[in-house]
């Protein structure tokens, strides 16, 4: 599960450190205020959230078992360990 946390906040950053390495190779002034205007911000936000929600439907989507599958928890048969399988 923090493993899919993470990597939504990622996502999210991706806009932004794509602005960043655009105002480093333009110089522009990477810490400079003037170079991050409130407009810029909040399309940057947009974008990222917008993202993060591709990411987020993509993840229910594709990830899972499949429809009409049973999983079968980790048991021990005749003395061996069997892993969980989806069946």
């Amino acid at each position: 599960m923090i493993r899919t946390v993470l990597t939504e906040i990622g996502i999210f950053l991706v806009p932004f450190a794509v602005y960043a390495l655009f105002l480093a190779a333009s110089r522009s002034g990477l810490f400079v205020q003037s170079s991050w205007p409130v407009t810029i911000v909040a399309r940057l936000a947009l974008v990222a959230i917008v993202l993060v929600i591709a990411g987020l439907i993509g993840l229910a989507q594709f990830s899972g078992a499949g429809p009409d599958s049973t999983y079968v928890p980790a048991h021990i048969e005749n003395g061996k360990f069997v892993p969980g399988t989806e069946r």
